[in-house]
C-alpha cells in the first residue's frame, strides 16, 4: 500500500514515510492509493476479538510495510487498560431504540482524540526505526482544544520526538485550557495565539512548508512532523471504532450482519466524518453519513450546496472542537471523489486560500450528496437538547455530541429515516461542565473543580481520574504570540526541548 499526495498524484511513498513526513512539500495531503476492502464475514468475525486485535486487522490492510509484530506491539500498547477507564475502549450506550451512542473519551484526556494520539507515537517511532531516521522529530500541533491535550499526552518524553502546540488564547474550555497549560514532560511547549483555530492552523501549514525554516531544523537535526489530522498516522486509527461499532452491534444481537447503519459526527476539520467515509467504502453497509456543525456551519453549506465560502463570521461557542472554518481533511473527500484529480484539488484549494472560497463541480455535488446530510445547531439548540436528553433519557450528553443528536434528530424529522443510528460521542461532559450544568440545572459554580464535583452529583458518571488531578498541578505554559511570531516561537522553543 503506497501514498500518494492530493496535490501531487506522482508522488509514492510507503506508509511510514507519509507517517513521518505529515504533509507533502506542496501542501498537499497524504491517501492510500487505493481503499483496501474488508468482507462482511470479517468485519463481523471482529465481534470475537479485543479492540487492540480489532486494530491490528485493520492496520494490517494500511500499513503493509509493517510486520505484524510492529503492528501488535503499536496497538496493544496504545489500547491497554493503563491508557483506557474502560475494558473495551469504546462503549456503545443506547440512547434510544436504534440509536446508539459510541463513547469515545474513555482514555487519558476524555475526548475521541486519544483513540488515535495514543498510537501514532507508536506508529511514529516504530516508522522512524524502519527508515533510519535519525533525526530528533518536530511535532506541531494546532488544536482547537482536544487534539491539543490528547497530542501532548501522547508525545510527552517519547524518546526522539519533541511537541509544540498552538490553541486559539480564547477558543478552548477552561477545562481544556488547564489540561494542555499543566502538561508534564521535558519535550512538551504550549503556546497560545491570538486569534482562532484557524489563525493556529495556517500558521503551523505555514510553518511546514517553509524551505528556509525546515532548513534551519534539518541543521540543528531535527525533522518536522504532525499529530494533526492531516497526518494519515492520526486519520487511520478513527476508521477502526466505526468499523469496530458495527461489529460491536452484530454480536449483542442489535443488528443483524449485512444491516444498514447511519453514522452521525460532530464534525469541524472534517476527519472524524472522513474516518467514516473510509470504513464506508472499505465495505462497512452504511446508509447515509450525516454531519453535524455548530453556528460555525461551513460544513452544511458546502454539504448541499457545493459551495464552500469561509468569508462568514467566526462564533465562539459552547462546543469549541468544532470551532473551525477550514476543515482540512475535507481535502481528502474531494481527491477520492474526483477520481484523484490533484489538477482540480490545486485549483479549488488555491482559490480557497485566495479568495476564501470555491464551488465543485456537478459531478461532486451528486456525489455528495448521496453520501451525506448536514445540520447543524446554534448554542441554545445545544444547551436544550443537552437539557431534554437528561430529563427523558437520564444520560449527560457533551456540548459536541449533543449538536449531533439534535442534527440527527432534525435529519430523522426531515427524512423520515428509520435506519439504526451511531453518533460519535467525541468528549466526556466534564470536559465542558459550564455549558452542561447551565443546561441542565440552569447555573454552574464558577470553580472548574466545583463544577466537576457538581456534575458528578447531576449525572453519576465517575468523575475521570485525569480531570480530578488537574486541581492541584500548576501552569507551566503562558506564552501568548501573535501568529506571526507562531514560527519564530517554534525556532526559539525548539532548542529546549
Amino acid at each position: 500500500m503506497l501514498y500518494k499526495s492530493t496535490r501531487d498524484s506522482s508522488l509514492r511513498l510507503t506508509s511510514a514515510e507519509a507517517i513521518i513526513k505529515g504533509i507533502s512539500d506542496e501542501g498537499g495531503l497524504f491517501v492510500p492509493e487505493s481503499i483496501p476492502q474488508m468482507s462482511l464475514d470479517t468485519i463481523v468475525s471482529l465481534g470475537d476479538k479485543t479492540y487492540p486485535e480489532r486494530a491490528a486487522e485493520i492496520f494490517k490492510l494500511f500499513l503493509d510495510d509493517m510486520t505484524d509484530a510492529e503492528i501488535r506491539y503499536c496497538t496493544d500498547n496504545a489500547y491497554s487498560e493503563k491508557n483506557f477507564d474502560h475494558a473495551s475502549v469504546t462503549e456503545l450506550a443506547e440512547l434510544f431504540e436504534g440509536t446508539y451512542v459510541l463513547e469515545l473519551w474513555h482514555g487519558p484526556t476524555c475526548a475521541f482524540k486519544d483513540m488515535a494520539l495514543q498510537i501514532l507515537p507508536y506508529l511514529l517511532t516504530t516508522s522512524m526505526k524502519k527508515l533510519g531516521v535519525d533525526k530528533k522529530v518536530v511535532i506541531l500541533v494546532a488544536t482547537s482544544g482536544d487534539t491539543g491535550k490528547a497530542a501532548l499526552e501522547g508525545f510527552a518524553d517519547v524518546e526522539g520526538t519533541s511537541i509544540m502546540v498552538f490553541y486559539p488564547v480564547d477558543g478552548v474550555s477552561a477545562m481544556q485550557k488547564k489540561q494542555m497549560t499543566t502538561q508534564s514532560g521535558k519535550n512538551v511547549s504550549v503556546c497560545a495565539v491570538k486569534g482562532n483555530f484557524d489563525d493556529c492552523q495556517n500558521g503551523v501549514k505555514a510553518i511546514f512548508t517553509d524551505e528556509a525554516i525546515k532548513e534551519k531544523l534539518s541543521a540543528k537535526g531535527r525533522v518536522f512532523s504532525s499529530a494533526n489530522s492531516i497526518n494519515w498516522g492520526r486519520l487511520a486509527p478513527q476508521i477502526i471504532y466505526y468499523i469496530s461499532a458495527y461489529a460491536d452491534l452484530v454480536k449483542n444481537g442489535s443488528i443483524k450482519a449485512g444491516d444498514p447503519v447511519n453514522i452521525c459526527v460532530p464534525t469541524g476539520n472534517f476527519g472524524n466524518i472522513l474516518a467514516a467515509f473510509y470504513a464506508k467504502r472499505m465495505g462497512l453497509p452504511v446508509n447515509k453519513l450525516i454531519c453535524a456543525s455548530n453556528s460555525n456551519n461551513v460544513l452544511t453549506d458546502f454539504l448541499t450546496t457545493g459551495v464552500y465560502d469561509r468569508n462568514r463570521d467566526f462564533y465562539t461557542t459552547v462546543s469549541p472542537s468544532m470551532d473551525i472554518l477550514i476543515s482540512s481533511n475535507l481535502e481528502r473527500l474531494l481527491y477520492i471523489l474526483t477520481d484523484g484529480n490533484d489538477a482540480l484539488i490545486r485549483e479549488w484549494f488555491g482559490s480557497l486560500a485566495s479568495k476564501g472560497r470555491y464551488e465543485v463541480n456537478e459531478d461532486v455535488k451528486k456525489k455528495l450528496s448521496e453520501e451525506f446530510a448536514a445540520g447543524f445547531a446554534d448554542d441554545e439548540a445545544c444547551k436544550a437538547e443537552i437539557k431534554k436528553v437528561y430529563d427523558k433519557y437520564s444520560y449527560t450528553l457533551d456540548t459536541h455530541t449533543a449538536v449531533a443528536v439534535k442534527v440527527y434528530e432534525d435529519y430523522k424529522t426531515r427524512t423520515g429515516d428509520e435506519t439504526r443510528t451511531i453518533i460519535a460521542s467525541t468528549a466526556s461532559p466534564y470536559k465542558f461542565g459550564t455549558a452542561v450544568l447551565e443546561a441542565i440545572t440552569g447555573s454552574a459554580p464558577e470553580d472548574e473543580f466545583e463544577k466537576v464535583d457538581k456534575l458528578f452529583e447531576v449525572s453519576s458518571f465517575p468523575v475521570p481520574a485525569s480531570l480530578a488531578a488537574l486541581k492541584t498541578k500548576a501552569v507551566r505554559f503562558d506564552k501568548t504570540v501573535d501568529r506571526a511570531e507562531m514560527a519564530d516561537f517554534v525556532l526559539e522553543t525548539v532548542e529546549k526541548i
